[in-house]
């Protein structure tokens, strides 16, 4: 694979220019070309020649637009082809406040929750830092055609543990977040994670302050156990005790996912388990109606009673909404982004 210069500074491209004997400016050049999610050949202030010295080595952005859907709500999902042939997915939501995107951050994934569609084929592999940033450039490109900055939020949520690629993606979070990059503050970025306790921690230890979301599903350690193999690995009381420390060294409300699944979840006494976990402590609950995913065989509780569900943890002095499912008609939904295309797309 040829070597990406999508995150890479405005000195390191000097130096590549430098090496090609052009002057430095070129480099600002193909610096703000990058950041507008062009490819080396649409770079139309560079020679030819540059651009052939380029290719022989380099790609501006690692992905590409292989298809594109839109869902009736206007959600649309975007599968993006890497330089392997290796497909990922990402989604993009709009809002009276500005569009949201959530991207992958591995191909497939190896946490094997049950009501998920991403780790259906297992974890093929971490994306890099390039490839998460270049989601968010080759989509923002294809939303403005490259004019304007369309997407205001990320959220880490698409196919992937963000945790579980731990280097790649805070290397991606210091990026984009980065004055030179999109400038995107930490605060409009979301990590969703199903709960690795240790890296929950790092997190918190290395100065990062966006939105954590916790994967928790469950208010037992048994039922969790059920749903979700990381259950097997850190308790409830250990994720929760990590987001306390994660809220107390960053100041940030921590927010809990909880999907609910009929006669699983769902009853008053889930409620009261659910308020003991999080009483007294700055967080929120998020209510997820399931999203279908027919290999899951998992049926979601009907809108009536995940509505008293709500009403039920606000009585119990429990900060909780629901989530407005977007996107289900394209398999856009929370937990169902997967990988249904063949590696190698080209040969089809």
């Amino acid at each position: 694979m040829k070597e990406s210069l999508t995150c890479y500074s405005l000195k390191k491209l000097e130096e590549i220019v430098s090496h090609f004997g052009e002057p430095s400016f070129r480099a600002k050049q193909i610096f703000d070309a990058i950041k507008k999610g062009k490819q080396i050949d649409e770079i139309s202030n560079i020679s030819k020649s540059l651009k052939e010295k380029l290719k022989e080595k380099y790609v501006s952005i690692p992905v590409e637009i292989y298809k594109k859907l839109v869902s009736k709500d206007g959600t649309i999902k975007y599968a993006l082809k890497l330089q392997d042939g290796e497909i990922i997915e990402c989604v993009v939501l709009s809002y009276s406040y500005g569009r949201t995107i959530c991207i992958s951050t591995q191909v497939g994934c190896r946490m094997g929750c049950a009501f998920c569609a991403s780790g259906l084929n297992g974890l093929v592999r971490n994306l890099t830092c390039d490839e998460m940033v270049g989601e968010i450039l080759i989509v923002n490109k294809d939303l403005a055609d490259g004019n304007s900055r369309e997407i205001t939020n990320i959220v880490l949520m698409g196919s992937g543990e963000p945790l579980d690629n731990y280097e790649n993606v805070t290397k991606f979070l210091r990026t984009i977040s980065s004055k030179e990059s999109l400038n995107i503050s930490q605060r409009n970025i979301s990590l969703s994670t199903c709960g690795l306790v240790p890296k929950i921690k790092q997190l918190a230890d290395e100065g990062f302050s966006v939105t954590l979301t916790i994967s928790l599903h469950a208010p037992t350690d048994e039922k969790r156990k059920q749903i979700m193999k990381i259950a097997n690995s850190y308790t409830i009381s250990e994720v929760v005790d990590a987001s306390k420390y994660y809220f107390n060294k960053t100041g940030r409300r921590v927010v809990f996912e909880y999907s609910m699944i009929e006669n699983f979840n769902d009853s008053f006494v889930d409620a009261e388990n659910l308020s003991k976990l999080v009483g007294g402590f700055p967080s929120h609950i998020n209510l997820i109606p399931l999203n279908s995913v027919k290999e899951k065989g998992l049926i979601g509780t009907p809108k009536k009673k995940i509505y008293a569900f709500r009403e039920k943890l606000e009585n119990l002095k429990v900060s909780a909404s629901i989530r407005r499912s977007l996107g289900a008609d394209i398999e856009g939904a929370c937990g169902q982004l997967r990988n249904k295309l063949l590696k190698n797309t080209s040969q089809n």
